[in-house]
């Protein structure tokens, strides 16, 4: 596989990251698998529309799925991701500190 395949793979996978909704579903199953129930009372979305979003990280390779019973439960694919979302986090805590710094410092003009 040449590093022009990798990269689009990892472009790909990262539009999955583009909706705050599907951010916030990864972000609760950090905590372990839940079902769209559980999902549905988490987010106060439908059942629907987190469906679909679930749809997309399945096909993506971002969630995994079992059955239990009449229940689907949805759980992170590895938990790779966590540390990926950990560091996402403390970049954008940067960006936010350093935007602070900044209107603090255009204030006291």
């Amino acid at each position: 596989m040449t590093d022009k395949e990798i990269h689009k793979m990892h472009a790909d996978l990262c539009k999955v990251f583009t909706s705050p909704v599907r951010v916030e579903i990864l972000d609760i199953l950090r905590d372990g698998k839940k079902s769209v129930n559980d999902l549905e009372e988490l987010t106060c979305l439908s059942q629907s529309n987190i469906s679909q979003h679930l749809q997309i990280l399945r096909d993506k390779g971002v969630v995994r799925t079992e059955k239990n019973g009449k229940y689907v439960y949805y759980s992170l694919a590895t938990p790779k991701l966590v540390k990926a979302f950990a560091i996402m986090k403390e970049i954008l805590e940067d960006r936010l500190a350093e935007t602070a710094e900044l209107h603090e410092k255009l204030q006291k003009r």
